[in-house]
């Protein structure tokens, strides 16, 4: 049985009850270029090879705090364009490494977890209960799936460990596994378990929503049409990706033939199954790993290249691929910008939209991935609706945790936290 959207005609008669928070997270893996995301940073040096963990922005960003609005947008931020007033640019935020683990694994599997060095006992990682899951302590206990956590990554060579491929954590060691793959997905969320009998999950409540939607007024058998359609557009790409893999097996590649999927089909795919879990309530809070670190098995970023790229090994020759590299960085944020466009067309029973009420924050553990900086990280945050004040730039001194972030974020989703992680203090900026 598929979860309805709100539908007004259907509404009970009795109080009706209050638009739910939604918080999502959209994790990039390597960090950026950072003459391309960054504001004032266009003219600034291209960094020669792996320098380490640098704790210093190479760029020439002001590094005193300031607020003011988000001026002309960067060639990485163009997408936004269209969102400009409903987002905050958010830099100067920094996490601290741990000695002791690879870079990129402890900047993805710590990212939303923020704790302080050596402070999580009888492991190497500072890694503690993220925040997605603090969260839905609150917000996820009357959905049917407390948290979602989706990633990208359509490969199943194993090069890497769990800690490069996974940002949500129920706590220290104790992973909360992402589905990488849309039909195991599509499958968890709807229970199709009868997908090779019936191939089209519409196919079996069709005949019945016709009769419902013929008591339905004009805007919401639209708001009906829109969502089955949805969903059936879903279920289509599903089949035509798994067609395309299958015939790509058959092909004798250097690369497993998930190199040569379409990576923006298959994101907008994934994406586009997160949308819907968070419209019809079937979760509140989820994450979502546009693609793994350090993972070295290529991907076909069809808009850029007709052959597949290896994002880890371009970033760090950045030097001879920094156009390669600015096309991917933009290509991530088209991504994002494709699911910013979603959210925000789907209305809620109070006339607001998805994206009014979801704190959408995108975000990368790598200030940069050439240099492997865990300074100055690029943060995105959308969505929010009348609790955030949005169209600014806010720089925060150098050395501000990101979980000062997170603390804010927990507090506005209704958590009485007086402090996450290694935060600080609150960032009041963001807060109307």
């Amino acid at each position: 049985m598929l979860a309805l959207p709100w539908l007004e005609s259907v509404a009970s008669a009795s109080e009706a009850k209050p638009v739910a928070r939604r918080m999502a997270h959209f994790y990039v893996p390597i960090g950026v270029v950072r003459r391309g995301f960054f504001p004032g940073e266009a003219d600034s040096v291209i960094p020669k090879g792996n320098l380490g963990n640098v704790m210093k922005s190479l760029g020439k960003q002001d590094p005193n705090y300031f607020v003011k609005p988000l001026g002309e947008l960067t060639p990485t931020m163009e997408p936004l364009a269209k969102f400009k007033d409903q987002i905050n640019l958010i830099t100067g935020m920094d996490r601290t490494f741990q000695q002791g683990t690879d870079v990129h694994a402890q900047c993805a599997s710590c990212y939303l977890s923020s704790a302080e060095p050596y402070t999580i006992k009888g492991t190497a990682w500072p890694l503690d209960r993220t925040l997605d899951h603090l969260v839905a302590d609150v917000v996820g206990n009357s959905t049917p799936f407390r948290t979602l956590e989706f990633s990208c990554n359509s490969h199943k060579d194993n090069k890497e460990s769990i800690y490069f491929d996974n940002i949500s954590w129920y706590g220290t060691g104790h992973l909360a596994p992402s589905i990488r793959d849309p039909r195991k997905m599509y499958e968890r969320l709807f229970s199709t378990r009868e997908i090779d009998q019936y191939r089209d999950v519409t196919d079996l409540v069709l005949e019945d929503a016709r009769s419902l939607q013929r008591e339905l007024g004009y805007a919401d058998s639209q708001k009906f049409s829109e969502y089955f359609e949805s969903i059936r557009a879903i279920e289509t790409q599903m089949d035509r990706l798994e067609r395309m893999k299958a015939e790509l097996a058959n092909v004798g590649f250097e690369e497993p033939p998930e190199a040569y999927l379409p990576r923006g089909e298959y994101i907008k795919l994934m994406g586009d199954l997160m949308v819907v879990a968070l419209q019809t309530g079937l979760t509140n809070v989820a994450t979502f790993m546009v693609g793994p670190e350090r993972w070295d098995t290529p991907y076909l970023f069809e808009e850029i290249s007709d052959k597949p790229l290896s994002h880890h090994q371009m970033s760090h020759n950045q030097t001879k691929m920094i156009d390669k590299l600015l096309e991917v960085d933009r290509f991530h944020m088209e991504q994002y910008v494709y699911l910013l466009e979603r959210m925000s067309g789907i209305g809620e029973s109070d006339g607001s939209s998805l994206l009014d009420n979801t704190l959408f924050t995108y975000g990368s553990g790598l200030g940069d991935g050439s240099t492997h900086q865990y300074n100055d990280l690029p943060i995105i945050m959308a969505g929010g609706g009348k609790e955030t004040k949005t169209g600014q730039h806010i720089n925060m001194p150098e050395g501000t945790p990101l979980a000062n972030l997170w603390l804010t974020q927990a507090r506005m989703m209704g958590l009485t936290l007086d402090r996450f992680a290694d935060s600080s203090a609150e960032i009041s900026a963001v807060k109307a």
